[in-house]
């Protein structure tokens, strides 16, 4: 949904507590699906990648990322800045930090490194991960940089479908984050194939909150 920047939609209010619940639910999906080591979102694979070069946390690791595809989005069409760029694009990496913190100091160390842990926990696990994205989404309060930017290169090149940008966008992040040292695996697989169709089911079910 396109947005004038930081326009208040109906129902704002709902919008704004759909969309920070959505962030901190994908956000605690995420911190699972790292210790998982079985695959993260393309744009979080990068992320991965480049912490193992740049001493630095993902949370701001991600938000530097963010931050350099944010340039082009505040260049070609802020239509797509909202509430929920900033929500996603600050807030996301560091609540996947926080429950990070959690998980290494409540839980035995080694104990996301079974297969029985990691195998059983996929599963719910990418759940979470998609429907959070999914609520976030939904809010409809602006996309994150990563989002936006297939959309704006497909407003520029007309003649190329945007299943081919947006699918051209994923393999380039995982691309550049598998060769930093990111993980890609069944997870980065699962999103790409069912986060459309569920952010489809959510925005059918939410309808009457909007």
């Amino acid at each position: 949904m396109k947005l004038t920047c930081f326009a208040r939609p109906p129902k704002f209010w709902t919008r704004l507590a759909m969309m920070l619940i959505g962030v901190t639910v994908q956000g605690f999906g995420l911190s699972l699906l790292i210790r998982l080591k079985l695959g993260t979102d393309p744009c979080s694979c990068l992320t991965q990648g480049v912490i193992r070069y740049v001493p630095i946390s993902f949370g701001t690791a991600q938000l530097l990322c963010h931050l350099v595809t944010f340039i082009f989005v505040l260049r070609f069409d802020m239509s797509y800045i909202g509430f929920g760029t900033l929500g996603n694009m600050v807030c996301l990496g560091y609540i996947s930090d926080f429950f990070g913190w959690i998980w290494d100091s409540v839980l035995p160390r080694g104990f996301f490194d079974g297969p029985l842990a990691r195998w059983g926990l996929l599963v719910p696990v990418l759940i979470v991960f998609i429907l959070g994205a999914a609520t976030y989404m939904t809010a409809g309060l602006g996309s994150s940089p990563y989002d936006a930017m297939p959309f704006i290169i497909s407003h520029k090149c007309k003649k190329i479908p945007f299943k081919a940008i947006r699918m051209t966008w994923d393999i380039c992040f995982m691309a550049a984050g598998f060769a930093l040292g990111g993980d890609v695996g069944i997870v980065t697989l699962g999103v790409a194939f069912f986060l459309g169709p569920v952010i489809a089911f959510m925005q059918k079910k939410l309808t009457a909150l909007l």
